[in-house]
């Protein structure tokens, strides 16, 4: 079906739809967001810290570390902590998904499976929402982004990190965060992330790229440049504010050869993280695990389920394009069909030339038959004559025999 064709027009007036988008801010903020954050890695990296610091806010409360005679669970467990958070007049509600336990057994051959099953539990309830006649009360509890952390050891990734972000980087908006970087140098943290990137790259895991839109201005290029560019983060978390040498009180960790500032660029990757993950790119995480993450879920679900599916629904298409496209499939099934005439022909064909060819050698056999018959009887009247020119009578049976040969010549 051809598409109607678009006239641009030019106003000679104010209208007033160009007030759409404060339409849907006001429409936003009435509403309210929703955002599911998880954080996954081994113990003691500060990943409750880092939320805290993050949102600014205590979502975890201080944790007693377990004695050493306490029995330790002996699978990974999922603990979830939302919180209602409001800031000039915008609510978020915030969930944060812990996975305690991960990477902390001797063996972690399976420890993210219990995670997997976590997030497609959470894809499954959203599709059960979808599938209700009531839609209106739809909550949005999937998970938006997934902050991994690795362990700052300098080296490259362990195999439990690549085996995680194999199994997920599909499901999920993975971002890597390396841990605790004020154990490293800045020639260490340097060295460090190349590797990282080099493992993320060598076995093809998708991490979380911030979208570049067409007519953006160049500070919003460069701002992407820049947070492009600290992939992996290296992060510091604290939420204890500290007095540096110079009498300034900064949220940072304070040690004798000096403070680490929390908010400073030029001590580690937070704010930069934070950038990305609160302040520039949370919605863009959002749709992307609507739009891609679960629709990909979901399709194959659905086909697994053996609900059938159809691509080319609500599909926009270019309409010359889909005129050849057309074209192209009508010659192609011209070309199949001229293909399988001709292979009939030829069938019918040499079916035809082989029963001619059986009919002709069943005469030549009836004729060499009927030949062979006639020079038999020629020689025996040969053989019959020569007897009597010789003088000898022919016996009663010869007679006979002779009589009907005969007959048989001479009948017409």
């Amino acid at each position: 079906m051809a598409s109607d064709p678009v006239v641009r027009k030019k106003l000679t007036g104010y209208v007033g739809f160009a007030n759409l988008p404060n339409q849907v801010h006001r429409k936003s903020v009435r509403k309210g967001f929703q955002f599911t954050a998880m954080v996954v890695g081994e113990s003691g990296l500060g990943k409750s810290t880092l939320v805290n610091t993050l949102f600014n806010t205590t979502l975890y409360p201080p944790r007693d570390p377990i004695p050493p005679s306490a029995e330790r669970p002996q699978t990974v467990a999922i603990q979830s902590i939302s919180a209602d958070i409001e800031e000039n007049g915008v609510r978020l509600r915030l969930t944060v998904v812990d996975t305690p336990g991960f990477g902390d057994f001797v063996n972690n051959d399976d420890s993210w499976k219990p995670i997997l099953e976590d997030i497609e539990s959470r894809f499954d309830a959203y599709l059960e929402q979808e599938n209700r006649i009531n839609r209106q009360k739809t909550v949005d509890n999937r998970v938006h982004a997934c902050l991994y952390f690795i362990q700052p050891t300098g080296h490259s990734l362990k195999q439990i990190d690549i085996e995680f972000m194999r199994r997920l980087h599909q499901k999920v908006n993975l971002i890597p965060i390396i841990a605790k970087a004020d154990t490293l140098t800045d020639e260490e943290v340097h060295s460090f992330k190349q590797r990282v990137l080099s493992d993320i790259h060598f076995h093809n895991i998708q991490i979380f790229q911030a979208p570049v839109y067409e007519n953006e201005d160049e500070e919003t290029l460069g701002e992407h440049e820049e947070i492009a560019s600290k992939i992996p983060f290296a992060v510091v978390g604290s939420n204890q504010e500290v007095v540096t040498p110079d009498g300034r009180a900064v949220r940072g960790r304070a040690y004798p050869w000096g403070v680490i500032e929390v908010d400073n660029e030029e001590h580690c990757d937070f704010v930069k993280l934070r950038q990305m993950l609160v302040r520039t790119y949370m919605e863009e995480l959002r749709e992307r695990t609507d739009q891609v993450l679960y629709e990909n879920w979901r399709t194959e679900k659905l086909v697994s389920l053996g609900v059938p599916q159809d691509s080319s629904v609500f599909k926009e298409t270019n309409p010359a394009q889909r005129v050849a496209e057309e074209r192209a499939l009508h010659e192609q099934k011209l070309g199949k069909m001229e293909i399988e005439m001709k292979m009939v022909f030829q069938q019918k064909v040499q079916e035809k030339e082989a029963k001619l060819k059986q009919s002709e050698e069943e005469l030549y056999a009836r004729h060499r038959d009927m030949r062979d018959a006639l020079e038999k009887q020629r020689s025996e009247l040969e053989d019959k004559r020569r007897r009597l020119e010789g003088g000898r009578p022919l016996t009663p049976t010869e007679k006979t025999a002779t009589k009907n040969t005969t007959r048989r010549f001479l009948r017409p």
